[in-house]
């Protein structure tokens, strides 16, 4: 049956979104591609922004639409760029989170060990291109940063990647955190290529700053809010207790035969072997598995799902230097009385860790700003005392999570 030739799907965020181009369709409509439907684009971040249950597929069509409005702008300003490029590289920003795992950053590396997601990511797209009968080859080379045209990558994956500008505004929008409002539709108005590299007039210098400050101001309010931050590490320690029942020989089946395999199977594995069976993996498997666990006779796991499911989180501290190893210790042994568990277990119940965000490191990622005269500065070392001074360092905070009876 042959595909139609346009689509267009209403977005609440950006509006008409319109696919054109009968090997797009034939991409959003793969089974690979539907499942990012049911993938939440943010986790656990529901459990305080009600509104946060947005999925993977609706970004994934928000940056497509970007991407399409910031080729237009810059074949526009007379760059270069093919049909079988713009088509490429549409491509690559509809299949960009492709690989994500159920609940995302949550669980990487936890169900496969040292398999990020852009490594699966480029799995599927090759998987994908080997059944489109290689129409996907330009698309995996600009993913891969192998194309020789640097700023279709930049587009792709940058400091201003339409990725980024479409998950901070969608994030925002879901969440109804204001701060997190940025000008994209001004940021891609001013997108140059100068000497083959993706660049900004400097015009936009202050959407730019605007841009990286809402950025900073969304990553502490929201992706590593202290409740989100508890929820997800109680994600990662329900999933590593199921792999450590059943490594002893105990029954904790999740009632998904998907899920069973990465709980059963240690790494290494053949992820490439197995890919099929990763795709059909999304968080539908992980929540009925963490409901039916519920249930289970493991005190521990039993206990961490239920506190889960019933937004009975443990509590959570914050601060700029590591807490003392004899903090947690002394916890562990208050926990041990409380729960009625082994002092082994324990360190389900009460664990540390640290997070940080870096903004902006001009060491490593650049943000270059083309001035009239055709000269370049990077956007650090413009006449901004904001972003040089603040945006630039690093920050880390350090976390303890513990049980505690009046939560």
């Amino acid at each position: 049956m042959p595909f139609q030739l346009r689509k267009i799907i209403n977005d609440p965020v950006h509006g008409f979104i319109t696919i054109d181009h009968p090997l797009l369709l034939q991409i959003v409509s793969h089974p690979y591609y539907q499942r990012l439907r049911r993938i939440q684009q943010m986790a656990f971040a529901h459990l305080v922004f009600p509104g946060a249950v947005h999925t993977r597929l609706h970004h994934s069509l928000g940056a497509y639409h970007l991407m399409c409005n910031a080729l237009s702008e810059l074949k526009n300003k007379g760059t270069r760029i093919t049909a079988e490029e713009e088509l490429s590289v549409k491509i690559a920003i509809l299949l960009h989170d492709i690989g994500h795992g159920p609940y995302s950053h949550a669980l990487e590396n936890i169900l496969a060990k040292d398999v990020g997601h852009e490594k699966i990511s480029i799995m599927i797209m090759e998987v994908m291109n080997e059944e489109f009968k290689g129409d996907l080859k330009t698309a995996v080379e600009i993913f891969t940063n192998h194309y020789h045209k640097k700023f279709l990558y930049q587009l792709l994956s940058g400091q201003l990647d339409v990725d980024r500008l479409d998950y901070l505004t969608r994030d925002s929008f879901f969440t109804g955190v204001s701060e997190g409002v940025i000008g994209y539709d001004r940021i891609i108005k001013m997108l140059a290529v100068h000497n083959g590299e993706l660049m900004v007039e400097e015009k936009a210098i202050y959407s730019i700053e605007k841009f990286l400050v809402s950025r900073r101001l969304m990553y502490w309010q929201v992706y590593l809010h202290k409740a989100v931050l508890c929820a997800e590490k109680m994600l990662v320690k329900i999933i590593e207790r199921a792999k450590e029942l059943i490594l002893d020989g105990q029954d904790a089946g999740s009632c998904s035969a998907t899920l069973d395999f990465f709980l059963e199977n240690a790494y290494p594995f053949s992820m490439k072997e197995h890919l099929s069976t990763f795709c059909l993996l999304d968080d539908f498997d992980v929540l009925s598995a963490i409901k039916n666990w519920m249930f289970h006779p493991d005190k521990v796991l039993s206990h961490l799902c239920r506190s889960l499911i019933d937004r009975r989180l443990l509590k959570v501290k914050l601060q700029a230097e590591p807490f003392d190893a004899a903090v947690l210790e002394d916890l562990r042994h208050k926990i041990v009385i409380q729960l009625g568990i082994s002092f082994k277990d324990a360190h389900y119940f009460a664990f540390g860790g640290e997070t940080a965000n870096t903004t902006y490191d001009p060491s490593d990622e650049r943000i270059n700003i083309i001035f009239k005269d055709g000269s370049v500065k990077d956007i650090s070392q413009v006449d901004n005392a904001l972003i040089h001074q603040t945006l630039s360092s690093q920050v880390k905070k350090f976390y303890i999570c513990y049980y505690s009876p009046d939560r």
